[in-house]
C-alpha cells in the first residue's frame, strides 16, 4: 500500500487517483501507523508552507516522515509544496521553518528577470533538465515539459541534492534528492505521460 499523507492540504485525491490509474493500492491518511506500515510515502498538494507545517506538526507527522519514513529508507516523494517542506526552511508566510531532510532555502521568484517582468506564480508548462541520473527519471527524456504551479523554489545548499533544474526568472532546483527521497517542484499527477510515467518509476524503486 502507498500512503498519502493526509495533511489537510489540497490535490490530495488527484495524486491516489494518478497512482490507482497506475494500477497501485493507495490511501489517504493521517494514521501514524498507517504511514509507517506502507511501501512508500507520498506528501503531494498544493498551500502555503506554515499552514502545512503547522498541520504535519500538530498530527504529529513531521517526526513520522523525519525518522520512521526517510530516517529509515523507505521510498517518500513529494509533490509541489511537498518539495518545499523537506528543505530546512522556507521564505513563506514569513518564514517557516521545515522538515530539514535536505539542508538548504526556499526563496520566492523574482518579479523582474534579466529581460522581462515575471508573473508570479508561476502557472503552466516549463522544461526539466535532468543533471544527474536517477531511477525515477527512467525512460523519460530530459528537457520534457511538466506542469507548475508555484511562487516559491527550492533552493538547496549543495547542488548534490539537485537532480534535476528548470528556468523561470532563475534556475532553480525542479527535482531534488536524499537516499530514499525524491520530491519534485511540478506536479507529477497533471503532466501527462510523462508525469504518470516517473510516478510509476517512483512506484518500483527500491533506493
Amino acid at each position: 500500500m502507498f500512503a498519502i499523507v493526509d495533511y489537510q492540504g489540497g490535490n490530495l485525491a488527484s495524486v491516489k487517483r494518478a497512482l490507482e490509474y497506475l494500477g497501485y493500492d493507495a490511501e489517504i491518511t493521517d494514521d501514524p501507523d498507517r504511514i509507517r506500515a506502507s511501501q512508500a510515502v507520498i506528501l503531494p498538494g498544493v498551500g502555503g508552507a506554515g499552514q502545512t507545517m503547522s498541520n504535519l506538526n500538530r498530527l504529529g507527522l513531521d517526526e513520522v516522515i523525519r525518522d520512521d519514513i526517510v530516517g529509515q529508507g523507505v521510498p517518500f516523494l513529494g509533490i509541489c509544496i511537498g518539495v518545499q517542506v523537506t528543505l530546512s526552511h522556507s521564505a513563506e508566510d514569513g518564514g517557516t521553518d521545515c522538515l530539514g531532510l535536505i539542508p538548504g532555502q526556499v526563496r520566492r521568484f523574482p518579479s523582474q528577470s534579466d529581460s522581462e517582468r515575471l508573473k508570479v506564480p508561476q502557472i503552466g508548462w516549463n522544461r526539466v533538465r535532468f543533471v544527474q541520473d536517477h531511477p525515477v527519471f527512467e525512460g523519460v527524456h530530459t528537457d520534457q515539459v511538466f506542469y507548475f504551479v508555484n511562487s516559491y523554489y527550492p533552493d538547496p545548499d549543495s547542488d548534490d541534492h539537485a537532480l534535476a533544474t528548470t528556468e523561470y526568472g532563475v534556475k532553480f532546483a525542479s527535482v531534488v534528492g536524499n537516499g530514499s527521497l525524491v520530491a519534485t517542484q511540478f506536479h507529477l499527477e497533471k503532466s501527462g505521460e510523462a508525469g504518470l510515467k516517473m510516478l510509476d518509476n517512483f512506484c518500483r524503486w527500491s533506493p
